[in-house]
C-alpha cells in the first residue's frame, strides 16, 4: 500500500479563491466579468477584474489628436466607474468581493501577468468580436491552450 505524502496546497483543489476576468469594455468582456462575479459570489472566492492597456511603440501617437496612453487611462477609469455603479447596485442583494487591476502590454500577456501574479485559479474571457482571430487565434484560446488555468470563454 502506497502512503499519501501532502506535498502541500495546489491551487484551484478546494475550489477558486481568485477569480480573473479580462475586461476591456466590450459587450462580451462586460458579460464575462458579469459571469465571473457570479461564481464569485457562490465560492466566495476574490473576483479581481483586469483591463489590459495596450502598449504603445515609441512615436506611433505622433500625429494623433490626444496620446493613445491618455485614452486607454480613459477606459480603465471609464471601467472602473461602470464596475463601481454595478456594485452599488447590487449592494446588499449580491456581495461580492472584488478588485480591479491594470496591466500593460498586449491582452494575452496581460493576462497571463495578471492570472500569475494575482495567483488565479480561473480565468474568465468574453468571446472575440473580431473576426480575424478565427485564423489568428483568440486571447481566449491561447490562454486555454496555455494549460496553466481552468478558462471559461463566455459568448
Amino acid at each position: 500500500m502506497t502512503e499519501h505524502v501532502n506535498t502541500g496546497f495546489e491551487r484551484g483543489t478546494d475550489g477558486p479563491k481568485v477569480i480573473v476576468a479580462g475586461v476591456d469594455g466590450s459587450p462580451s468582456s462586460l458579460r464575462a466579468a458579469a459571469y465571473a462575479a457570479g461564481l464569485a459570489r457562490r465560492q466566495n472566492a476574490l473576483l479581481a477584474l483586469v483591463y489590459v492597456q495596450p502598449v504603445v511603440p515609441a512615436g506611433a501617437a505622433l500625429g494623433a489628436p490626444a496620446p493613445v496612453a491618455d485614452t486607454t487611462g480613459e477606459i480603465a477609469e471609464g471601467l472602473v466607474a461602470e464596475i463601481r455603479a454595478a456594485a452599488e447596485r447590487l449592494k446588499g442583494i449580491y456581495e461580492v468581493r472584488w478588485e480591479f487591476h491594470t496591466f500593460r502590454g498586449d491582452p494575452y500577456a496581460g493576462l497571463v501577468s495578471a492570472a500569475q501574479e494575482l495567483m488565479a485559479d480561473a480565468v474568465v474571457v468574453g468571446a472575440s468580436e473580431q473576426a480575424g482571430h478565427r485564423i489568428v487565434g483568440s486571447v481566449a484560446v491561447r490562454l486555454v491552450k496555455a494549460g496553466r488555468w481552468p478558462v471559461t470563454v463566455v459568448p
